[in-house]
C-alpha cells in the first residue's frame, strides 16, 4: 500500500509537476473536444424552432464526436512511454499584461484524458437517454443545447493548461448547471434551486479567484508549467494559503462541507441533469482541482490535512442524510456528497490517496449515472413520483431497470469484485496508512460509513423494487408502471456493465500506475491494520447494513407515511439543519448588513450629494433674483456697495 510519508510527498511533488512537451497528432486536435459541442450548443440556441425536429440528434452527434477525439488522444498517449505522457496543445495567445502572459492551451496527460473519456462516454449515454426522457418536452431543443454547453465547459475545465483557462470552464459549468437545474423554472421551487446552486458556487469561486491572485503575486503566472514545478521552492505559508483557497473553490463545486447545501435542491432539474452533474461532470471538478494541484499540497501538510478533514466530515454528513430521506433522487444526491467526500479524503492523504481518488471517481461515474438513470426510468413509470414509500414491488413491472439498478447498487456498497469494491476499499486502506492518530480516525470513519452506505442504499433499493406493492393499479390514483423505451434502457445496460466490470478492468491494467506522470510515485507504507482485517471488517459492516435494511424495508412492512422519529433522524430529514444554519448565520445577517449599507448610501452618501445639489440650486435661485435685468436695481446695488465700502473705510480709519 503506498504511503503518505514525507519521502512519498517529495517524490510526488517532483513527478507530479512535470513540464509538458508540445502536442502533435491527435493530441494537437484535442481542442475539438471542446469546440464541437460548444458550436453545437450555439447552433441549437440560435436556430430556433426550426431545429426542434433534429436538434437532439445534433447534440448527441456532437458529444459522440468529442468521445471519438478523446479516444484517439487516449490511444496516442498509451503509445508513449510514461515519462512522455504530458503534452500541451497551444491554441492561441490570450492575455499579455506586463509580466503576466496566458495562452489558451490544452493539457493532455493521463489525468485530463481520464476525465475526457469519462465525461464524453457517460455524457454521450446521458444524451442518448435524454432523447427518450425529454421526448414530449416542448423545450427539448434548448435542453440539449444546455447539455452540449455543459459537456463543452467541463471538457475545457479538465483540459485547460492553466488555472485561468480551467476557470473559464469552471464558470461555464456553473452557468450550465444553473440553466439545467432550473430548466422547468415555471415551478418557483425549481427556479429557487437553480439560484441556490449558482450563488453557493459563486461563494466557492471567490476562493479560487483569490488563489489565482496569490499565484500571480508569488509565481508571476497561473500556468501549470510555471506554478506546479516552482511550488517546491515556495514557502510553506504561501502554499498553505493557496491550498486552502483552492479547497474553498473545490468545496463549492463539489458540494463539500460547508458549501454542500445546494446539492439536494439540484434534484429539481430533469433526471438526466442529475446524472450528468452527479456522475461525470460538475461535482467531480473539485476532486480534479485537488489532484491537479498535488504539487502545491505536497509542500503543506496543514492544507493537506484540511482537505482530508473536509472530506471526512462530508462523507459522514452525506451518509447520515441519505439514510433518512424518502425522496429517491435526494438519497442519490446525498450518496454523491458522501462518495465525493471519500475522494476528497483520499486526495488529502497524499499521492497514493490522490490516485485512488481518481480511481473511485471513474467507477463512481458509471454506477452513479446508472442509478440516476434508473431513478429516471422509475419516475417515467410512476408519473414522476419520487417518494419511495409509494413504490414497492416494482421489479415485477420494470425488470430491465431492476437488474441494471442492481449492479449500480452492488457496486456502490462495495460488493466483492464489482467496481466499488476495487476503488472505495483502496481509499479505506489508504486512510489506515500513516503515523499517529489520524490513520485510526480517518480509517475508522471511512470503514464505518461503508456500512452506513450499505444500509441506506439497500433501503433505497428494497423500498423501490422489493417488498409489497404500495401503489394502486386500478381506481383513483392508479399507476400503470411500464419499462422505458430502448433509448432509455440501453444506456442503463451499458452503465450496468461498467458498474460490474470497470473496477476489475482498471485494477488489472494498472490504472494507478497510469496516473503516475501527474500524481507521482509515492513511497510505500503499511496500514496500521493488516489489509485482510480492513477488507474483512469492511465487508462485515456492509453485510450488516444490508441485513438491517432487508429486515426493515423488504421483509418488514413499510409505512405509507414516515413514522415519528428521534431527534437525529428528524435532523437528517432536514439535511442536519444546513439550510437553517445558512439562513441564520449568513442570510439574515447579510440582509441586516446590506440594509445598513443601503441606509448609509441613501441617507449619507445620497444625502450629501443631494445637499450639494440643493445648495447649488438655492444659490442659483438667489442669483436669478439679483440678476433681474433692471438698470435701477443694478444702480441700487452699486450705491449700497459704495455705502458699505465707505463705512468700512471710515471704521478702519477711526
Amino acid at each position: 500500500m503506498p504511503g503518505t510519508g514525507a519521502a512519498g510527498r517529495l517524490e510526488a511533488g517532483a513527478a507530479g509537476a512535470q513540464r509538458a512537451a508540445e502536442a502533435t497528432g491527435a493530441a494537437g486536435l484535442v481542442w475539438l473536444c471542446v469546440a464541437v459541442p460548444l458550436v453545437s450548443a450555439g447552433i441549437l440556441l440560435v436556430a430556433g424552432r426550426a431545429a426542434d425536429r433534429w436538434g437532439h440528434l445534433l447534440a448527441v452527434a456532437a458529444s459522440a464526436v468529442s468521445l471519438a477525439v478523446g479516444a484517439a488522444v487516449l490511444v496516442q498517449l498509451l503509445g508513449l512511454p510514461g515519462g512522455a505522457r504530458v503534452l500541451d496543445a497551444r491554441v492561441y495567445h490570450w492575455i499579455g499584461a506586463g509580466g503576466l502572459s496566458v495562452d489558451v492551451g490544452m493539457r493532455v496527460d493521463p489525468l485530463s484524458v481520464t476525465f475526457v473519456m469519462l465525461v464524453t462516454f457517460v455524457g454521450t449515454l446521458i444524451h442518448v437517454y435524454s432523447v427518450g426522457y425529454m421526448a414530449h418536452d416542448p423545450a427539448r431543443r434548448r435542453f440539449f443545447a444546455y447539455l452540449n454547453f455543459f459537456v463543452a465547459s467541463m471538457l475545457l475545465l479538465v483540459l485547460g493548461d492553466s488555472y485561468l483557462v480551467m476557470f473559464v470552464g469552471w464558470e461555464g459549468v456553473g452557468l450550465a448547471s444553473y440553466l439545467l437545474i432550473s430548466f422547468w423554472n415555471q415551478v418557483p421551487a425549481n427556479a429557487a434551486a437553480g439560484k441556490k446552486a449558482f450563488v453557493m458556487n459563486r461563494v466557492g469561486d471567490v476562493g479560487l479567484i483569490l488563489a489565482m491572485m496569490a499565484m500571480v503575486a508569488h509565481f508571476g503566472s497561473v500556468d501549470f508549467d510555471r506554478v506546479l514545478p516552482e511550488a517546491s521552492g515556495a514557502s510553506t505559508a504561501v502554499l498553505t494559503a493557496v491550498g486552502v483557497l483552492l479547497l474553498v473553490g473545490a468545496c463549492g463545486k463539489s458540494a463539500q462541507f460547508p458549501l454542500q447545501a445546494w446539492l439536494g435542491d439540484a434534484m429539481a432539474g430533469p433526471t438526466p441533469v442529475s446524472a450528468l452533474i452527479h456522475a461525470a461532470t460538475m461535482v467531480t471538478a473539485g476532486v480534479y482541482l485537488m489532484v491537479r494541484s498535488g504539487a502545491i499540497y505536497a509542500g503543506t501538510a496543514a492544507a493537506q490535512l484540511v482537505v482530508a478533514v473536509v472530506g471526512a466530515i462530508t462523507l459522514v454528513f452525506g451518509a447520515v442524510v441519505g439514510a433518512a430521506k424518502d425522496d429517491m433522487k435526494k438519497v442519490l444526491a446525498a450518496s454523491t456528497m458522501s462518495q465525493i467526500g471519500y475522494m476528497m479524503l483520499a486526495a488529502g492523504l497524499g499521492p497514493a490517496g490522490a490516485a485512488f481518488a481518481i480511481f473511485h471517481l471513474v467507477t463512481h461515474g458509471f454506477f452513479k449515472a446508472n442509478m440516476f438513470l434508473g431513478a429516471g426510468s422509475v419516475m417515467h413509470a410512476m408519473d414522476d413520483e419520487v417518494d419511495m414509500r409509494g413504490f414497492g414491488g416494482l421489479r415485477a413491472f420494470l425488470p430491465i431497470t431492476w437488474i441494471t439498478f442492481l449492479f449500480g447498487y452492488l457496486a456502490i456498497i462495495g460488493f466483492p469484485l464489482l467496481s466499488g469494491y476495487f476503488s472505495k476499499d483502496r481509499i479505506i486502506e489508504a486512510a489506515f496508512t500513516g503515523q499517529g492518530v489520524k490513520p485510526w480516525v480517518f480509517g475508522s470513519l471511512a470503514m464505518a460509513v461503508a456500512g452506513l452506505t450499505a444500509f441506506y442504499m439497500s433501503r433505497l433499493y428494497f423500498m423501490i423494487f422489493h417488498g409489497e406493492r404500495r401503489f394502486p393499479t386500478a381506481g383513483k390514483g392508479a399507476r400503470h408502471p411500464h419499462e422505458a423505451p430502448a433509448s432509455m434502457y440501453v444506456p442503463q445496460i451499458v452503465l450496468a456493465v461498467g458498474s460490474a466490470v470497470l473496477g476489475l478492468a482498471l485494477n488489472a491494467v494498472g490504472f494507478v500506475g497510469w496516473l503516475e506522470p501527474v500524481v507521482g510515485r509515492a513511497a510505500h507504507g503499511e496500514p496500521v491494520l493488516p489489509v485482510p482485517v480492513i477488507t474483512g471488517g469492511t465487508l462485515v459492516l456492509v453485510a450488516a447494513g444490508v441485513a438491517v435494511a432487508w429486515r426493515m424495508y423488504a421483509a418488514g412492512e413499510v409505512p405509507a407515511t414516515a413514522p415519528r422519529a428521534n431527534a437525529l433522524v428528524r435532523a437528517a430529514r432536514r439535511d442536519l439543519y444546513q439550510d437553517a444554519f445558512n439562513e441564520n448565520a449568513v442570510m439574515k445577517p447579510g440582509i441586516v448588513l446590506t440594509g445598513a449599507v443601503a441606509a448609509l448610501d441613501s441617507h449619507v452618501v445620497d444625502g450629501a450629494a443631494e445637499g450639494v445639489a440643493s445648495g447649488t440650486a438655492g444659490a442659483g435661485r438667489l442669483l436669478v433674483r439679483l440678476q433681474n435685468g433692471y438698470a435701477r436695481s443694478y444702480a441700487g446695488y452699486m450705491i449700497a456697495g459704495v455705502v458699505v465700502a465707505l463705512i468700512v473705510a471710515l471704521g478702519t480709519r477711526l
